[in-house]
């Protein structure tokens, strides 16, 4: 049974960040909730790969992860995560805050030293008369720099807390689940992984299974266990084109369903309108109190659906809806709006998908593997950039991220 994979589009491959500064040991603060003083121990992480065609292992851990985070912060959320999931939340909340005052504050400093008033006084009080504009401007590049990898590392938290939310462990380092050029991941968690969207969203993303792989939905077990050959490359660059979609689905949905509610409110405002009007004229005929609500009810039941200039509008469904984007519209649902989610979904798939050694990618090892493992690894795909759309969200709105 010969099957083939493609994917059209140069591969893209954007630089690393160095390592952040270490700001030292982090520990709970205080609360009213007894959030606790005990110190955190983080639990070891196994992951194991059998001989032959077995699958990989997943280990108890819920940080079983391709990616581990480097910064202080991202170490200190997965110590929570693990030991203290349920204030989880709150710890988030307050590294957002911290990271934020400590950009803030070195901006400040940049600036106190080079366009305020005070910037001649702020140079003595320093020591240095000669290049303490350029020191302030490099300690807070660095700073920024240094919050931005922290910020990362909370963003990527936020989705393992998301995929541990629904049971899921994110597939291990594949070059620890390849063996003898065979890739086999179980259990799949199809259904966990589909049960996170809503069913036109679920339609979409079982055409974009059947695009990319080419599994039909309905196709049968003999066929889902059918082995194919790729690249690691390839298969890389399917697993990003499937972040993006994923991201690209939540944004569209979400869009959709404010403009239905939006064209719901103005319908139901309209017809309110409408028939405060209509109730005197129709008193003013001598008809009854209770011809009129048969008045007001046959009216509601035509008039749904209409709007002010009364043309009847269709009722589409999010595919054709998605259909009918400009490309403007199209570019703005479809791009990640921030740098920082940029380089995480970069540090993802290169921690996922490298030699596990140098962490590139290998272009030319061949894998051997099943369409059901291929559907796995989508379907992770989707769920990660739809979670990412959730995370970088919520650091948005506490630590305004860079525009990408």
């Amino acid at each position: 049974m010969d099957h083939s994979l493609s994917l059209h589009g140069p591969a893209k491959t954007l630089p690393f960040l160095p390592p952040s500064k270490p700001r030292g040991p982090r520990s709970l603060p205080p609360s009213n909730s007894n959030f606790g003083r005990r110190r955190l121990l983080r639990s070891g992480v196994v992951v194991q790969a059998r001989a032959g065609p077995s699958p990989c292992e997943f280990s108890s851990s819920p940080l079983n992860t391709p990616l581990e985070p480097n910064s202080p912060a991202g170490k200190f959320l997965s110590r929570v995560l693990q030991n203290q999931r349920q204030y989880f939340n709150l710890a988030v909340s307050d590294e957002l805050k911290l990271l934020a005052n400590d950009r803030d504050a070195a901006v400040a400093r940049m600036s106190l030293s080079s366009g305020s008033d005070e910037g001649p006084l702020h140079r003595v009080v320093s020591g240095s008369a000669h290049g303490a504009d350029s020191c302030f401007c490099w300690i807070a590049q660095l700073k920024e720099h240094e919050c931005q990898t922290a910020v990362e590392d909370v963003m990527y938290m936020l989705i393992l807390y998301k995929f541990s939310e629904i049971r899921v462990q994110l597939v291990p380092k594949l070059s620890r689940c390849i063996y003898n050029g065979r890739l086999e991941i179980w259990p799949s968690k199809d259904w966990e992984l589909e049960s996170i969207h809503e069913f036109e969203v679920l339609e979409m993303i079982r055409e974009h299974i059947s695009t990319v792989i080419g599994l039909r939905a309905n196709c049968s077990v003999t066929d889902s266990w059918a082995t194919t050959e790729i690249q690691r490359l390839r298969l890389g660059r399917v697993y990003v084109a499937s972040i993006l979609y994923g991201y690209f689905l939540k944004s569209a949905s979400l869009r959709y369903y404010l403009e239905e509610c939006l064209a719901s409110a103005h319908q139901d405002l309209h017809l309110t309108h409408r028939n405060s009007l209509q109730f005197p004229e129709a008193w003013s005929y001598g008809l009854k109190q209770n011809q009129v609500v048969g008045c007001v009810n046959n009216t509601q039941s035509i008039s749904l659906g209409r709007g002010t200039n009364g043309h009847e509008l269709k009722q589409e469904n999010l595919k054709c809806y998605v259909m009918g984007f400009d490309p403007e519209t199209l570019q703005r649902c479809a791009k990640l709006r921030s740098r920082e989610a940029v380089n995480l979904v970069e540090k993802h798939s290169c921690a996922l998908f490298g030699d596990g050694q140098t962490g590139l990618l290998d272009t030319d090892e061949v894998i051997l593997t099943s369409f059901s493992s291929l559907k796995r690894l989508v379907l992770e795909a989707i769920a990660f950039g739809s979670f990412l759309w959730d995370a970088e969200e919520y650091a948005d709105a506490v630590y305004k991220l860079k525009e990408n």
